[in-house]
C-alpha cells in the first residue's frame, strides 16, 4: 500500500501533501519545530491552505513530523526544499543534499523518491541520486529509483491550486515514470504530462521561470526607454495589446523564490559547459537594477517639488514580493529601501501581511506594527510597491491626509488615478 512522504512543508510541499492525503497515508516532515506545531494545532502561516483545509487534512490521517522514525514506513518520498542561490547568485543546493542524505537513511528496497525542486538539469540524478546510494547502500535503479515532478505552485493564488495546474511527470526508468505519472493523476485533477526523462522535466521547469524574467526585462527595459522619452509605458502596451498575438505583461519588480533565482540554475549550468548565456544574464542584470532605478525617480521627483532628500520620511507600502501574499522570499522591495537610506531619506515600510517575527528571517529593515493611515506622522513621499486589496481600496484623500505639503506619489502597480510618477 502507498504511503507518502512530503519533505518540506513551504509554500509547495503542504498544499501537495493535503492533496495527497484525501486519497493516501501522508507523513509531512520538515526540519522547522515550529512549524510542525504550528500545522498539528491547525494553523498554516502561509495562507496556502485555510484552517477548514488543514482540519480536513489532519482528519484525513496526515501526521507532520521531523521525527526520521515517522517516515521509515514510507516507501514514496516526494522533495519540495528550497532551491535558492548564494550571494555569488550560484545555485545552493544544500538543502537538496541534506535531505538526499536523510533519506539515503531510510530507504528500502523498491522506494521511490521524486523530486519537486527547481534544478537545473542533471541535479536529480548527478547530486542527489549518489548521495542516496552513499548513504543507503543501495543501488540505483535496481534496489530504488527516482522521479522528478517540477512544482508549479502560485503563492497566493486561490484559483490556480496544486489540484487545478496539469503536473510534468518523469521516472528514472519507463516503468517508474508510468507509476509516478499514475500517482499525480490520481490527485491532479488538471492531467499531467509525462516527460521524455528526468532530465527533460528539470530543463523544462527551469525554462518556465527563465522565459518570463526575460520577457518581464524587455517590458522592463521598454519603460525605461519611454519614462525617458516622457510617454506612459502602461498606454504603449495597452495600445500594443490591441494585436492578437501581443504578450501582454507589465514592468515592474522581479522577486519570489522563482521567477528572480531559476535563471541562475541555467546560466549556472550552461557557463559550466562553456556557454556564455548573454540574453538571460542580460534580462537578470535589468531587472535587478529596477529597484535602484525606482528609487532614484522618487528622489527626482521630490526634487522636482521641492522636498529636501535628508531626513526625509518616505513611506513604502508593500513589501511582499507580489499582492495579497505573505510571501517575502527574494523581495526586491528591500533594494528600494537601501537606495533611499543611502540619499539619507527615513524609510517607514508597512505591509498589513506578513508577519512581522517573519520578517526578521527574510528581510533586514524593521517594519511598522500600525497602520500609518491611523497615525498622525507625515510623509514627504509615498511608494506604492505591492497591489495588497488594502492598497487598492484607498483614495486619494488617504494619500493626502498623510502627506507633507504636495503628495508625492510614486506608483509601481498602476493602481493609483493620478500618481506623481509611474512605472
Amino acid at each position: 500500500m502507498t504511503k507518502i512522504c512530503v519533505i518540506g512543508l513551504g509554500y509547495v510541499g503542504l498544499p501537495l501533501a493535503h492533496a495527497f492525503s484525501e486519497k493516501y497515508r501522508v507523513v509531512g516532515f520538515d526540519i522547522n519545530e515550529i512549524r510542525i506545531n504550528e500545522l498539528n494545532s491547525g494553523f498554516d502561516r502561509t495562507l496556502e491552505l485555510s484552517e477548514i483545509q488543514l482540519k480536513e487534512a489532519l482528519n484525513n490521517g496526515i501526521t507532520f513530523s521531523l521525527d526520521i522514525k515517522d517516515i521509515e514506513d514510507c516507501n514514496v518520498y516526494i522533495v519540495t526544499v528550497p532551491t535558492p542561490i548564494d550571494s555569488s547568485n550560484r545555485p545552493d543546493l544544500t538543502p537538496l543534499v541534506k535531505s538526499s542524505q536523510m533519506l539515503g537513511k531510510v530507504l528500502k528496497k523498491n522506494d521511490i523518491v521524486i523530486y519537486e525542486s527547481t534544478v537545473y538539469p542533471g541535479v536529480t540524478e548527478e547530486v542527489c541520486v549518489p548521495e542516496l546510494e552513499r548513504e543507503s547502500g543501495m543501488k540505483f535503479n535496481t534496489d530504488f529509483f527516482c522521479g522528478y515532478s517540477p512544482e508549479r505552485i502560485n503563492p497566493g493564488d486561490k484559483e490556480h491550486t496544486v489540484t487545478k495546474i496539469l503536473k510534468v511527470t518523469s521516472g528514472s526508468t519507463p516503468e517508474i515514470a508510468t507509476v509516478v505519472d499514475d500517482l499525480y493523476s490520481s490527485v491532479i485533477t488538471a492531467g499531467t504530462f509525462k516527460a521524455t526523462s528526468i532530465k527533460v522535466a528539470e530543463a523544462a521547469k527551469v525554462i518556465e521561470n527563465t522565459q518570463r524574467d526575460v520577457n518581464i526585462a524587455l517590458i522592463n527595459e521598454l519603460a525605461l526607454i519611454f519614462d525617458s522619452i516622457g510617454i506612459d509605458t502602461n498606454e504603449v502596451i495597452d495600445a500594443a495589446a490591441t494585436k492578437w498575438n501581443f504578450i501582454k505583461l507589465k514592468p515592474g519588480l522581479v522577486g519570489g523564490h522563482c521567477i528572480g533565482v531559476d535563471p541562475y540554475y541555467l546560466t549556472f549550468k550552461a557557463e559550466e559547459l562553456g556557454y556564455k548565456p548573454n540574453l538571460i544574464l542580460g534580462a537578470r542584470q535589468i531587472n535587478n537594477g529596477m529597484g535602484k532605478y525606482i528609487a532614484e525617480q522618487t528622489v527626482k521627483q521630490m526634487i522636482k517639488n521641492d522636498k529636501k532628500i535628508k531626513d526625509s520620511n518616505i513611506l513604502i507600502l508593500g513589501v511582499t514580493f507580489k499582492e495579497n501574499c505573505p510571501d517575502l522570499r527574494n523581495t526586491k522591495v528591500t533594494d528600494i529601501v537601501d537606495e533611499l537610506r543611502e540619499y539619507g531619506a527615513n524609510v517607514d515600510i508597512y505591509d498589513p501581511w506578513v508577519d512581522l517575527e517573519e520578517t526578521k528571517h527574510h528581510f533586514h529593515h524593521e517594519l511598522l506594527d500600525k497602520n500609518p493611515f491611523e497615525s498622525d506622522k507625515k510623509y514627504d513621499s509615498i511608494i506604492i510597491a505591492v497591489a495588497h486589496n488594502e492598497f487598492v481600496s484607498l483614495r486619494e484623500e488617504d494619500f493626502k491626509n498623510i502627506s507633507s505639503g504636495k503628495e508625492i506619489l510614486i506608483d509601481i502597480k498602476g493602481i493609483v488615478q493620478n500618481p506623481t510618477w509611474r512605472l
